[in-house]
């Protein structure tokens, strides 16, 4: 499961770009128990969520470079400099340069708290799903995952699963467990050198019918609610589009897949108590 460990390879920061920040903070709120804390008071677009006081994720105004509205889970390396000579080994693209947060906070004119003090550098993977690598720095990562209402799940649907594999190998070295789900193949992530309790994500082939709609690879996060019915319910009533509806996995737990007001996709699972 994810830990607020400064582990690398594992999931460590998690952001968000939306049109309105406001009003995605307000979305956030409602379904997953959010506050947003505004990391510059007098712009109010850059911003940190919090549960409890502690940090789950980090938002911002969409960029030129950013494309559409979007989730980008960031993956923790102590040297993001290699690890990103690594990406562009594997086949995979940089579009960013890795830099301190000091700098280009004071080049942007916004606060360091906003860039999460850490050097991050965005990537996309040899199948075409944008991650990030963060080094952490003052700030080690998220402060809370996995409890209710917290990032628990980083999942990549790949238009080639067996060349993502391949990639994510040589950049993190992930150690691979192949299970059956249904019909498909589902491939449990677990950092370098950690054990089955320490898996972190997985990764799929997406199916035909997906990719000839268009669907291209994307990692996707997991948000862990009380009850997935419930979130949905609420999600819908401000403009979510449910994509998969609340579903029963065996062993996994009752999940389901949405697309907030803007458009960013994520899911919400409410955990089966053996899976942890």
């Amino acid at each position: 499961m994810l830990t607020t460990a400064v582990t690398p390879g594992s999931p460590n920061w998690l952001d968000l770009t939306s049109p309105d920040t406001a009003d995605s903070a307000t979305f956030y709120a409602t379904v997953l128990g959010w506050t947003f804390a505004a990391t510059d008071p007098e712009d109010g677009t850059h911003g940190l969520f919090r549960q409890y006081g502690r940090t789950v994720a980090a938002v911002g105004p969409v960029g030129p470079d950013d494309g559409a509205p979007a989730w980008t889970i960031s993956f923790c390396s102590l040297d993001v400099d290699r690890t990103a000579e690594l990406v562009e080994t594997a086949g995979g693209l940089v579009h960013t340069t890795a830099s301190d947060a000091a700098a280009t906070a004071a080049a942007a004119a916004v606060p360091l708290a906003t860039l999460a003090e850490a050097r991050t550098v965005h990537c996309t993977d040899s199948t075409g799903a944008r991650f990030a690598v963060r080094q952490p720095g003052r700030t080690p990562g998220l402060e809370a995952v996995t409890d209710p209402g917290t990032f628990c799940w980083a999942e990549c649907h790949s238009v080639d699963a067996e060349a993502a594999k391949a990639f994510y190998r040589a950049v993190f070295a992930w150690q691979e467990q192949d299970v059956p789900l249904g019909e498909a193949m589902y491939t449990v992530l677990t950092p370098a050198g950690g054990g089955t309790d320490d898996a972190h994500g997985g990764l799929m082939q997406l199916s035909p019918g997906h990719t000839a709609a268009g669907t291209g690879s994307h990692w996707l996060p997991y948000f862990e609610v009380p009850n997935v019915d419930a979130a949905v319910a609420l999600a819908e009533r401000l403009r979510a589009t449910v994509r998969i509806p609340p579903t029963d996995v065996h062993g996994v737990g009752r999940l389901a897949r949405l697309a907030d007001p803007y458009g960013a996709v994520f899911a919400v699972i409410t955990s089966a108590a053996t899976s942890g």
